[in-house]
């Protein structure tokens, strides 16, 4: 390749730099669509979906493009994917037995939760970051968060850990931050906006 082609395909790179897109990953409620709603509120002044008590509230990723965020004398435009939530078991007797849902919705809620669970792996394939959201509330070592992980670093994605949930009193972010010393870990409340100008700073340092 000559020189002239060699500054003609720089050029050509900087022109077409690919937006990145950034997923919200986690288990059923720890708290990624009220990130995910945070964030874009904070940005677009809009939200990204609905939240429940009741889990796979989400059982459809969502997309918000172009979120311009800014952070120390920085701005950079992410991709957002809200993504439902990871388990590796959806029992439909759960939603009838503790949230008191009728048979039929809750069969059709358990039958949607895993397409969404299988959704969420394939966007794997597209995103460029991972904000992985755990309850600071809950023992991080569970079967998805060490399992998620695993096939994060096995893909090579940028991941931010969340500790989520801070408003809560027997939150324990430092556990997190133990159990997984290998990524960086930002504890918030995604519900009160606690913390979040630390995790915009870590977006703008882990995902340029």
């Amino acid at each position: 390749m000559g020189f002239f082609d060699s500054i003609l395909r720089g050029i050509s790179r900087l022109f077409k730099k690919r937006q990145a897109s950034i997923g919200i990953y986690g288990p059923p409620n720890a708290g990624k669509t009220t990130l995910a709603n945070r964030i874009s509120r904070d940005w677009t002044g809009r939200s990204m979906g609905k939240t429940s008590e009741v889990p796979h509230e989400t059982r459809k990723a969502k997309e918000r493009k172009e979120v311009v965020i800014k952070a120390a004398g920085n701005k950079i435009s992410f991709d957002i994917i809200d993504t439902p939530g990871i388990a590796t078991k959806i029992d439909f007797h759960n939603f009838v037995e503790e949230f008191k849902m009728d048979e039929e919705k809750a069969k059709t809620r358990a039958k949607e939760a895993t397409e969404g669970v299988i959704e969420a792996i394939k966007w794997l394939d597209k995103v460029d970051g991972v904000l992985l959201v755990m309850d600071s509330a809950e023992d991080p070592f569970n079967q998805v968060n060490v399992t998620l992980l695993g096939n994060l670093e096995a893909r090579n994605l940028p991941t931010i850990i969340v500790a989520n949930k801070m408003d809560i009193d027997d939150a324990s972010p430092a556990t997190i931050r133990d159990a997984f010393p290998q990524h960086p870990t930002i504890p918030i409340s995604a519900l009160a906006g606690y913390g979040m100008d630390n995790l915009y700073k870590a977006m703008m340092k882990y995902f340029r």
